[in-house]
C-alpha cells in the first residue's frame, strides 16, 4: 500500500509527499529480504518468495528515483537508478522499463535544460538498452535515445560537444535510418563548419530515403540559411527528378525564386519567375496555396522598392502578379494591387494611369477604405477639394462599419486612425486646408492613443483657427462651435486618459496647460459673442482641473469662473423668458459656488489686499440670488452689513440691483442705501457729487412719487435725508444744481400733497423745507421763487385759518 500510495502521489506531481511512504515501503521490503536470504536456499517456495520482493524492491528504488528527479535531487536519482541497474543481472525483464524510464528523465532535464543531467541520463538509457537484447527497447527506441543525446550536446555547447553530437548522430542513423535523423546530422554539420564535400557526403548517405518533399525542402533552406549556396542549389536541382509526380512541385520553384531574391540575384529570379507566368498560360499552373504564396513574394519585393522609391521597379513587380489575372476577373486581392500601383504611378507623376488603376480597384472593391483613400489621393493632388471631402466622408463611414473582407494581414483596428492620418498629411502637403480639417476631424474621432489623438487634435485647432480668424463674422459660428466641439474632445480624453498606461500624468498636465490656455485665448478673442465666451471660459477651467493647482493655474480658474458667471448675469438680463432666466442665473450661482472656494484657497497663498474679487463675488452672487427670489439672499446680506471694509460703491450697486427686475427687495435697497450714506458722512471731504446721488436713489425708494398717505415715521425718516441733504448744500458750493432742484421739488410736491389732504401743519413744514432749499438755487432760483412764494403764502394762510386766528367773513 505504502509503495502504490507513494506511486500515487509522484502521478499527480506531489513527489515530495511521496518520499515517506517510499521509505517506509523501502524499510519493509529490505526486512522482509533479509529474512528470506537467512531461509534454506533449496526451499522452492522461499526462492519465488525472494524474487517477488526483489521485484517489489527494483519498483521502490525507481519510483524513489522518479521521485528524486521531479525535485530536482540528482544525485539521489542516480543511486537509485545505480541499484536498479545492479539489479539487471537477476531480474533481466526490467531492462526495457529502467531504458525507458532513463530515457524520460532524459527528456524532462532536457526540457529544463539541465544539459549535463540530461546527457547523463540518456546515455544511460542507451547503456542499459544494450545490456540484454533479447529485453532491449529495439533498434528504433535506441536510436530516438540517440537522436535525443546528439541534440542535448548540440544546444548544450555544440563547439565543445561537437564530437560527441556527431558520434550520438551517427550511431542513431546505424541504428536506425530515419529522416530525423539526417536533418540533424546535417545542422550539426553545418554548425560545425564542416566542408562542402562532407555535408554532400552526408547528403548522399541518404538519398535513398523515401523523404517526403516537405522534408526536402526544410533541408535545401536549412543549407542555403547557412550560406551553402552551392550544396543547397544543387541539391535543390535535384529535388524536382524525384518529385516529377507530385502536384506539389511548384513548392521547389517558389523556394529556388525566395533564395535567389535573397542571395540579391534579382536577375535570375526575374527569369524563373517568366517562366512560372509562362507554364501559367500552357497548362503548367501552380496550386492556389503555392500561388498565393508567389503573390506574396512579389508584393514583398514591390513593396521593397517602393520603400527604396524605386518606383518603375515596384510597378515591375506588381505588374508579374497581375499577369496572373484575367482580364475582368474581380477579385478583392487585385483590388489592393491596383491601389498598390496606383501609388506608384502617383509618385511617378502619371496621374492618368493613377485614375485607371483606381477605377480597376473600385471595380473589384468599391467598397473598401483603401479604395476611398486611393481615389482621396487622386482628387487632393488634383485640386478638386469636393471630390476629396466626399471620398474622406465615404472613408469616414466604413471606418464606421470596416469591411468583414479586408485582408487581415493588412487592416487592424487602427487601419482608419491611419488612414485618415495619411489623409491630413496629404491634404496638408497640398494646401487643401479645408480637406484636411475634415480628415482631422475623422481621425480625432477614430484615435484610441492618446500620444496621438493630442497632436491630432492641436493641429485641428490650429488650422480651424487660421479659418475662423480669416472669415467674416457670419460665417464663423459653425466654426466656433467646431473649436468647442475639438476642446471638449480634449476635455474627455484627458478624463479618460487615467487609463492609459502610456499616456503619463507629467504628458497629460503638458496637455491639459495646451488646451486650457488655447480655451482661455479664444474666449477673449470671442468677445462680440458673450454665449461663446461663456463656454470657452468654462472649457479652460474645466481643462485647468487635470493642472496641478499651483498660483497661476488657481487665479486662471478664479478668472475663468467669475467671467463665466459674468456672462451668465448679462444674459439673465436681456429680454429672455422666465425660464430662461432661471437657468442663466443658476448656471452663475454654481460657478460662483465653485470660484468662492477657488478664492479662499487662493487667498492663502499671498497678498491679495487690492484684488477686488471678494467684492465681485459678492456683487455677482447678489444679483443671482435676489433675481432668482432665493430665501438665503438675507442671510447672505447679514454677514454683508458686518464687513467694516465694505465700499460705498459696492453698497450703491446692491442697492440698484436690490430694485432691478424681476428682483425687487425694497427693504435690502434702503439698507444698503443707508449705509452708503453712512459712510459718506464719515469722509473727511463729502464728495457732494456722489453724495448726492446716494441721497437721491434713497429718498426715491423711502418716499415713492405720487404716494399722500404715508406713515408719520417715514415722513420723519426721509426729513433727515432732507435735512442732511441740506446741510451738505450749506457747506459747499459743489452740490449739483439739478439735485438742489430737485430735492426742493420733492420737498414741496410732499408739502403740497399734505396740504390737498387738509395737513396744513405738514403741509407747511415740508413747503417751507422746499423754500430753504429754494434760496441755494443758482440761475435757476428766479423760474421758481415767484410761483413758489404765491402758493407758500397761501399755505400758511390757510394754516393760519386752521388754527383760528383770522374770523371767517360772513
Amino acid at each position: 500500500m505504502s509503495m502504490k500510495t507513494g506511486k500515487g502521489w509522484i502521478d499527480i506531481g506531489k513527489a515530495g509527499l511521496a518520499d515517506g511512504f517510499l521509505e517506509n515501503a523501502m524499510s519493509s521490503i529490505e526486512k522482509l529480504y533479509a529474512k528470506l536470504r537467512k531461509g534454506s536456499e533449496s526451499e522452492a517456495d522461499i526462492q519465488v518468495h525472494r524474487a517477488d520482493v526483489e521485484k517489489s524492491l527494483f519498483k521502490v528504488l525507481s519510483y524513489q528515483a522518479e521521485s528524486a528527479v521531479a525535485q530536482g535531487d540528482f544525485q539521489k536519482a542516480v543511486t537509485c537508478v545505480q541499484r536498479c541497474k545492479d539489479m539487471l543481472m537477476k531480474l533481466p525483464k526490467e531492462t526495457c522499463y529502467l531504458s525507458i524510464l532513463c530515457y524520460n528523465f532524459g527528456v524532462e532535464t532536457y526540457e529544463w535544460k539541465r544539459y549535463e543531467q540530461s546527457s547523463f541520463w540518456l546515455s544511460q538509457s542507451y547503456d542499459i538498452g544494450k545490456m540484454d537484447m533479447r529485453y532491449s527497447v529495439g533498434k528504433e527506441m535506441q536510436a530516438k535515445v540517440l537522436r535525443l543525446l546528439a541534440t542535448t550536446y548540440f544546444e548544450w555547447d555544440c563547439s565543445l560537444y561537437l564530437d560527441k553530437a556527431l558520434k550520438a548522430i551517427s550511431l542513431a542513423n546505424q541504428e536506425n535510418l530515419h529522416p530525423a535523423g539526417f536533418f540533424l546530422k546535417v545542422k550539426i554539420l553545418l554548425k560545425s563548419g564542416a566542408s562542402d564535400e562532407d555535408i554532400n557526403s552526408a547528403l548522399a548517405e541518404f538519398m535513398h530515403l523515401g523523404m517526403s518533399l516537405d522534408f526536402c525542402l526544410n533541408t535545401a533552406k536549412l543549407l542555403l540559411e547557412h550560406g551553402r549556396e552551392s550544396v543547397g542549389f544543387d541539391f535543390l536541382k535535384s529535388v524536382p527528378e524525384r518529385f516529377e509526380s507530385s502536384p506539389d512541385l511548384g513548392k521547389i520553384t517558389l523556394l529556388h525564386i525566395e533564395f535567389l531574391l535573397q542571395n540579391k540575384r534579382e536577375l535570375l529570379a526575374k527569369q524563373k519567375i517568366e517562366e512560372v507566368i509562362i507554364g501559367h498560360y500552357t497548362g503548367k499552373q501552380l496550386l492556389p496555396e503555392a500561388l498565393n504564396q508567389l503573390h506574396i513574394i512579389l508584393w514583398d519585393r514591390a513593396a521593397k522598392h517602393y520603400e527604396e522609391k524605386s518606383y518603375s521597379e515596384a510597378l515591375h513587380w506588381y505588374n508579374y502578379s497581375v499577369s496572373f489575372y484575367t482580364p475582368g476577373q474581380i477579385d478583392q486581392n487585385l483590388a489592393k494591387l491596383q491601389r498598390n500601383m496606383a501609388s506608384c504611378y502617383l509618385h511617378l507623376k502619371q496621374v492618368d494611369k493613377a485614375k485607371e488603376a483606381v477605377k480597376q480597384a473600385e471595380r473589384c472593391d468599391p467598397n473598401s477604405i483603401f479604395t476611398k483613400f486611393s481615389v482621396y489621393k487622386i482628387a487632393v493632388m488634383e485640386n478638386n477639394t469636393d471630390k476629396a471631402m466626399e471620398a474622406v466622408i465615404e472613408m469616414g463611414k466604413l471606418a464606421e462599419k470596416p469591411s468583414e473582407h479586408e485582408d487581415k494581414l493588412r487592416v487592424d483596428k487602427n487601419t482608419g486612425s491611419n488612414l485618415f492620418s495619411l489623409a491630413a498629411q496629404i491634404a496638408l502637403e497640398n494646401d487643401q486646408q479645408i480637406v484636411a480639417i475634415k480628415a482631422l476631424e475623422y481621425l480625432s474621432e477614430h484615435l484610441q492613443d492618446c500620444r496621438q489623438l493630442f497632436p491630432a487634435l492641436k493641429c485641428l485647432v490650429r488650422l480651424m483657427l487660421s479659418k475662423v480668424l480669416a472669415e467674416n463674422a457670419e460665417k464663423r459660428d459653425e466654426d466656433i462651435n467646431s473649436m468647442l466641439t475639438y476642446l471638449n474632445l480634449a476635455h474627455k480624453k484627458l478624463a479618460e486618459s487615467f487609463t492609459e498606461e502610456k499616456f503619463t500624468g507629467d504628458m497629460r498636465i503638458l496637455e491639459a496647460h495646451w488646451f486650457r490656455k488655447v480655451a482661455w485665448n479664444l474666449a477673449v478673442q470671442f468677445k462680440d459673442s458673450p454665449e461663446k465666451m461663456r463656454d470657452f471660459f468654462v472649457l479652460s477651467f474645466k481643462l485647468s482641473q487635470f493642472c496641478p493647482s499651483d498660483k497661476a493655474v488657481l487665479i486662471a480658474q478664479k478668472t475663468c469662473l467669475l467671467m463665466a458667471a459674468a456672462v451668465d448675469l448679462e444674459m439673465g438680463r436681456q429680454q429672455v423668458t422666465p425660464s430662461e432666466q432661471t437657468e442663466f442665473f443658476s448656471q452663475a450661482l454654481q460657478h460662483l459656488q465653485t470660484c468662492k472656494e477657488i478664492w479662499k484657497v487662493l487667498k492663502l497663498t499671498g497678498d491679495f489686499a487690492k484684488d477686488p474679487t471678494d467684492t465681485l463675488l459678492l456683487l455677482y452672487e447678489f444679483e443671482a440670488r435676489s433675481k432668482l427670489n432665493d430665501p438665503t439672499l438675507h442671510n447672505l446680506m447679514e454677514s454683508v452689513w458686518e464687513q467694516p471694509q465694505i465700499e460705498i460703491k459696492t453698497l450703491e450697486i446692491i442697492a440698484s440691483l436690490a430694485m432691478e427686475s424681476p428682483a425687487r427687495y425694497p427693504v435690502l435697497c434702503k439698507k444698503a442705501l443707508k449705509s452708503a450714506l453712512n459712510l459718506h458722512r464719515k469722509q473727511a471731504v463729502i464728495d457732494a457729487v456722489k453724495f448726492s446721488k446716494c441721497l437721491h436713489s434713497l429718498i426715491n425708494i423711502s418716499l415713492p412719487t405720487g404716494l399722500t398717505d404715508l406713515d408719520t415715521c417715514v415722513l420723519q425718516e426721509v426729513w433727515d435725508y432732507f435735512e442732511d441733504a441740506l446741510s451738505v448744500v450749506s457747506s459747499t458750493d459743489a452740490y449739483p444744481e439739478m439735485e438742489i432742484l430737485w430735492l426742493m421739488t420733492r420737498a414741496w410736491n410732499t408739502g403740497i400733497f399734505q396740504y390737498t389732504v387738509g395737513k396744513y401743519k405738514e403741509a407747511e413744514q415740508w413747503c417751507g423745507l422746499g423754500m430753504r432749499f429754494l434760496n441755494h438755487l443758482g440761475s435757476l432760483k428766479k423760474s421758481y421763487e415767484g410761483h413758489m412764494v404765491g402758493l407758500y403764502s397761501e399755505v400758511l394762510d390757510k394754516l393760519d385759518r386752521a388754527k383760528g386766528f383770522i374770523p371767517n367773513e360772513e
